[in-house]
């Protein structure tokens, strides 16, 4: 058909017995990207030459490469400006919030760039006011600050795990717009995600940290309870959305089942939504994918 093009079909020899059968048909863009260095090696990384898998991680890594060259556009114009940026990262447990900040921070400056990933509260924190030990992590200027889970840990995951009061809880709920409003009105620019996965793909991602010593670590008491009580979680994270969402401090939906999409279509937003210098000569999409990315919006229907 016309403009539709060409695939080129790969032979595939039978073990020297003389014999051949077809193998993958490939574009000449995919033929181009298996005969590449990167290409060579993602296939031997696999014993059965997964064709298909290897193009698959290829075009990830590039599209991901060219999308964090505009995240170092992006910081760059932030420190020359001297803004503050925020990127909130919540969601369940393994929704994919760490994997996907560090493929945001990859190749950032660290001298303009932090993740943070506040422990328990001390016994003085939990004597101060809620917001405090948070504040004191906001960006300065010239600075963009990753939270792995911020102050939104008071509702959901708090109340859920019975760590806070009811009245601790109803007064974050007042008054998280009220600190956000602050924020927004001091000209911090805040984001706020919520990386949304099913109760299957939970469960999944679980056994694999239970039987791969890698990552081993990554299993808590608090996520040994989060199947069990994954309804309550929900009626939280509802009410939290419903709440604390705002014009100027909106919540924005990632869906996650798919990790390597949900890295990439989380960078795009921020590259979307932030401006910054060279934007307009990006070489990749900058638009996020609708059927990944979505505004929540109050008459939408309930995720996870």
């Amino acid at each position: 058909m016309a403009g539709r093009e060409p695939r080129i079909e790969l032979v595939q020899h039978d073990g020297g017995r003389g014999r051949t059968r077809p193998g993958p048909r490939l574009t000449a863009e995919e033929l181009e990207l298996l005969t590449s260095r990167k290409g060579l090696e993602e296939l031997l990384r696999h014993k059965r030459l997964d064709v298909d898998r290897a193009v698959r991680n290829l075009r990830y890594a590039r599209e991901l490469e060219a999308l964090q060259i505009e995240l170092v556009k992006l910081q760059r114009s932030v420190l020359d400006q001297g803004r503050r940026v925020v990127v909130v990262f919540e969601g369940r447990d393994a929704a994919g919030k760490g994997g996907a900040i560090r493929r945001f921070v990859e190749h950032l400056s660290p001298r303009s760039h932090r993740v943070v990933a506040l422990p328990t509260p001390t016994e003085v924190e939990k004597g101060q006011w809620y917001f405090q030990r948070y504040a004191r992590q906001l960006p300065n200027p010239g600075e963009i600050v990753f939270f792995d889970r911020s102050w939104y840990n008071r509702a959901v995951v708090e109340p859920v795990m019975g760590f806070c009061t009811e009245a601790q809880y109803r007064t974050f709920m007042q008054q998280v717009p009220e600190f956000e409003h602050m924020l927004y009105e001091d000209g911090v620019e805040l984001v706020k995600f919520w990386f949304s996965i099913s109760r299957e793909e939970q469960a999944a991602r679980f056994a694999s940290r239970r039987t791969n010593l890698l990552k081993q670590w990554k299993i808590s008491p608090v996520d040994e309870q989060a199947q069990a009580r994954w309804d309550v979680s929900t009626r939280y994270k509802e009410e939290m959305f419903s709440r604390t969402h705002t014009s100027f401090a909106p919540w924005i939906i990632v869906r996650a089942n798919d990790k390597k999409t949900a890295r990439l279509e989380s960078i795009r937003y921020v590259l979307s939504a932030l401006p910054y210098g060279g934007k307009e000569e990006a070489a990749v999409n900058l638009h996020p994918d609708p059927d990944v990315v979505v505004r929540f919006h109050r008459a939408g229907h309930r995720l996870d």
